[in-house]
């Protein structure tokens, strides 16, 4: 039974291994806006980040998937783990060097206090002391940078080596099922990710160290920085314990079922050892040098390559992906600035409708593939059509539009006409930075960069509870107040904002379920032999191609849409703090079914040639049977014959009956 106990720890702890990595790597996607905050980075810069999971990947995928089978894979797989959890920790180390999180802001924490300073600081030159504060956290991005890599690193092995684990023990029949059971699992990674995401989001960057009641700002503000490295902890201890198990498994194990090896004698076992049915099982004890391996990869890539099917297909899912992966990427971001949700709803949403709704999609397609039937032609329609049916409801989403806030000088005019203008008449004798973002919203449901541009003179209160007075840009007689915080967003974005998530759990579901009949069409649209190297030589090219390039020209064309950057305080842009929406929903939605549009043209050669294939596959067949048949009706030609001429020597005289009765 001690195999058997082995198989079931190993299956438990692969199934481990892929929700913390699912989780973990979800988690990354959730803290894009927090990351951007913190770090006072541009949008495409995240991208770098998240992009550089993928680099880490590619470093090493062919020394792991190549040198790991032949050593000791679980204790690979564990060495990669605890990497993976390093490089989470890492992530998270920037929070403890870089110091409190400080932003813009004049509204003061003053208990008691009946003097509160002025906002227009009229005559006196401003206090240009504040630029000089601590800027430490100009490149503490590059921590997170690193820690990614390793991440990358480290998620490496568990794929190839614990899936080849499995087929080393399993039969074929059960091998789908475990294989089935781990992929399983790890959908539910991102749910949990998402979810601790959407915790996290909610909790103030510095908790424990500053008085939660002097913080003057609430989560839906754009200055907010949630609890980003609370996730990254949690996530990195969750990886730590994966990596336990795999420590006291042993290098391989028995085969299960009639065919294993220790159910038979020497003589038997010799001869299992020697059956073809054995050599894709054992690769490693294969004896070819890899000199020799060498020689024949370049001409068998070759051979892949040229096959014009495969090569559209790559192509094709290069594309789409580099779709998907931008718009997965930006989605929660999408979310919060659009519909002006905060970053914990956005995350919760993503982790409890949308990832859900994909995995619901996948499993569905596999189990309709199954009942249709599907040859490889089915298959391929059946991708296409659900691709195509998900592309013209995303169309819909371009309707789903909110209005861009009121900022005063910013995305409306105010008395001046000229549009981009902060400083105006009614501001002009305060001396106010235009590069500071403090907002508060005047009783003109308009917003204000802030207090000094609102051209207010006094304040009463303290924390989110100041109120500024005689605001000479508020009205026209200046004893206008305006409070803290951007103005509430009007009801339109609220009233579209339920349609947007219920059209976008459709089109997930819809364009997931062509997910695993495209998988087939790909393991089957090729020679068996190139099986292998197909699978690892598309995996490649995705990531290159899609994974690492897509999340950053996503967000170097979200960043062309912002309206007001926020200021480094040792000078140069920082995050974006509001932005276009009209032109943020234009080029995140164009961009995605733009690339959308180019994959399904390239589809259209991609039927042409398919059916080209199958149908000189199908004729190769039939001229083999037909070749095959003709020398069965030769040998039967040849043996009427005979019959017939021995016939005619005995019977002459019924010739005639006896060709009718042979007719």
């Amino acid at each position: 039974h001690q195999p058997h106990y082995f198989r079931d720890m190993f299956l438990v702890a692969l199934s481990f291994a892929y929700f913390a990595k699912a989780l973990s790597g979800s988690y990354m996607k959730s803290t894009i806006t927090q990351l951007e905050r913190r770090f006072d980075i541009p949008s495409y810069l995240i991208g770098v980040i998240d992009g550089s999971f993928e680099i880490g990947n590619l470093l090493v995928i062919a020394f792991v998937s190549y040198f790991g089978a032949k050593l000791h894979r679980p204790k690979i797989i564990a060495v990669g783990c605890v990497l993976m959890s390093i490089g989470t920790f890492i992530i998270a180390l920037p929070h403890f060097i870089i110091g409190r999180y400080e932003f813009e802001t004049s509204v003061r924490w003053v208990v008691n206090s009946t003097l509160n300073p002025s906002p227009c600081a009229m005559g006196s030159p401003a206090d240009l002391s504040q630029m000089t504060v601590k800027n430490s956290n100009l490149s503490m991005w590059i921590y997170v940078l690193l820690g990614n890599v390793l991440r990358g690193i480290g998620e490496t092995p568990v794929q190839p080596l614990g899936i080849s684990y499995i087929d080393d023990f399993a039969t074929e029949e059960n091998a789908a099922l475990y294989v089935g059971c781990v992929q399983t699992i790890s959908v539910v990674g991102p749910v949990f990710g998402y979810l601790l995401g959407s915790l996290c989001a909610k909790i103030y960057v510095d908790i424990g160290f500053v008085k939660m009641e002097t913080i003057t700002i609430t989560p839906a503000d754009a200055r907010w920085v949630g609890a980003w490295w609370l996730g990254y902890l949690i996530a990195g201890v969750i990886t730590l314990l994966s990596a336990i198990p795999f420590w006291f498994l042993p290098r391989s194990l028995p085969m299960s079922g009639p065919r294993g090896p220790e159910k038979c004698t020497p003589e038997q076992t010799s001869f299992i050892k020697d059956s073809p049915l054995l050599k894709h099982k054992y690769p490693a004890d294969d004896n070819t040098t890899f000199i020799e391996m060498a020689k024949d990869f370049f001409p068998t890539l070759r051979t892949l390559l040229g096959h014009p099917v495969y090569l559209i297909y790559l192509c094709v899912t290069i594309i789409q992906l580099n779709s998907l992966i931008g718009m997965v990427t930006y989605k929660p971001k999408y979310i919060e600035q659009h519909f002006r949700q905060s970053a914990s709803k956005a995350n919760f949403l993503m982790g409890v409708i949308n990832i859900p709704a994909v995995a619901l999609g996948m499993f569905s397609g596999g189990l309709l593939m199954k009942r249709l039937k599907l040859n490889i032609m089915g298959a391929a329609r059946f991708a296409f059509g659900t691709s195509l049916i998900g592309y013209f409801l995303s169309l819909f989403f371009f309707t789903m539009s909110c209005e861009n806030a009121k900022v005063a000088g910013v995305t409306v005019d105010t008395v001046s006409y000229d549009k981009h203008s902060l400083l105006t008449a009614c501001n002009s004798d305060c001396l106010c930075s235009a590069s500071d973002w403090d907002p508060v919203c005047g009783e003109n449901d308009v917003t204000y960069v802030s207090p000094c541009l609102a051209g207010c003179t006094g304040s009463t209160g303290s924390g989110k509870n100041t109120v500024f007075s005689n605001c000479s840009c508020v009205g026209v007689a200046g004893n206008f107040t305006a409070s803290t915080g951007q103005c509430p967003h009007t009801d339109d974005c609220d009233r579209m904002f339920p349609y947007f998530l219920a059209l976008s759990v459709i089109t997930s579901f819809i364009i997931s379920l062509g997910g695993t009949p495209g998988y087939m069409f790909l393991i089957r649209c090729i020679k068996p032999q190139l099986k292998s190297l197909a699978l690892g030589f598309h995996a490649l090219a995705t990531r290159t191609l899609a994974g690492i390039p897509a999340p950053i020209y996503f967000g170097a064309i979200i960043d062309t849409t912002c309206l007001k950057w926020g200021q480094k305080r040792c000078g140069g842009i920082g995050a974006c703090r509001i932005y276009n929406t009209t032109a943020y929903r234009i080029a995140y939605l164009g961009l995605t079914l733009s690339l959308r549009t180019i994959s399904f043209i390239i589809c259209i050669p991609g039927f042409i040639l398919l059916s080209r294939q199958l149908k000189s596959e199908e004729r190769n067949g039939i001229h083999g049977a037909l070749a095959n048949g003709g020398t069965e009706l030769e040998a039967l030609r040849k043996e009427e014959f005979v019959t017939s001429n021995s016939d005619q020597s005995q019977q002459t005289s019924d010739n005639s009956t006896d060709r009718e009765t042979r007719l």
